[in-house]
């Protein structure tokens, strides 16, 4: 399933984040090849969710370094010193990254198909005909073919995620980052959800996922690290971390969970 090259897709060295007094990442090493997915578990509160937010920019890290395809997130090098990119700048960067949320993020004044082609017309200044045939191929390959001129209000919370899965891949980004996908959905509509990105890791499209589902992780991932407390405890494949961990904090964890 993975394929690795010499220069990582996201290499994070001694990120640190804090929000005013509480630092919730502390020295973040961590490094994700092209091809491979990364599944980040750990108890609600352990960086995971900020960590991908810094990996997209949405966050700024307060030192450290981290890197997505060879490029420092929000800043570049001028000579010896580091700029910090422009907002259009770090629009531009973000384009090859796809995000998805807990919470869907759709616009609800928008059908399925009008909420998929506005980034690539927008954005990337794709032909609405040519944006059109895409959002239409990828409806089909998530499954919802037949919404393509549904409202967000007229799905269920699946198809609503499934969307946002389709409108991120619209972007052709070379990154999909997932942020707990199926936390908001209720249990029988998590299936179809897990299937989309199962097809997207068959596909070797590069991923990191925040997730709770252990079984997921167990089949999916290439790489399972689990945190806590805004540090890395235990990182590895998942038969090891998952099956028989090292720490006994992530033993804890996971006797909870499994």
């Amino acid at each position: 399933m993975t394929t690795t090259r010499a220069q990582p897709m996201v290499e994070a060295e001694k990120v640190h984040k804090r929000f005013g007094h509480l630092e919730v990442l502390r020295g973040i090493d961590l490094t994700v090849q092209t091809g491979q997915v990364m599944c980040l578990l750990g108890p609600s509160g352990s960086g995971k969710s900020t960590f991908l937010r810094c990996i997209n920019h949405l966050e700024k890290i307060d030192s450290g370094r981290l890197s997505v395809d060879g490029q420092l997130v929000g800043y570049r090098v001028d000579g010896n010193k580091l700029r910090e990119l422009t907002i259009k700048e770090v629009s531009k960067r973000r384009a090859g990254i796809g995000m998805v949320f807990q919470r869907f993020n759709l616009f609800g004044h928008m059908t399925a198909l009008k909420n998929i082609i506005e980034a690539p017309m927008q954005v990337k200044g794709v032909s609405r005909d040519v944006a059109v045939a895409e959002a239409r191929e990828l409806l089909d390959r998530v499954g919802l073919a037949d919404k393509a001129d549904a409202y967000p209000s007229a799905l269920s919370g699946g198809q609503q995620q499934r969307v946002a899965i389709a409108r991120a891949l619209a972007m052709k980004p070379q990154l999909m980052l997932f942020d707990e996908p199926t936390s908001a959905l209720d249990p029988e509509l998590v299936g179809d959800v897990l299937a989309v990105i199962r097809d997207l890791a068959a596909d070797g499209m590069t991923m990191v996922v925040v997730t709770h589902e252990i079984g997921f992780a167990r089949e999916v991932a290439d790489v399972v690290v689990f945190m806590d407390g805004g540090v890395i405890v235990e990182s590895g494949d998942p038969q090891q971390v998952l099956v028989d961990p090292r720490e006994s904090r992530t033993r804890a964890f996971l006797s909870k969970v499994l």
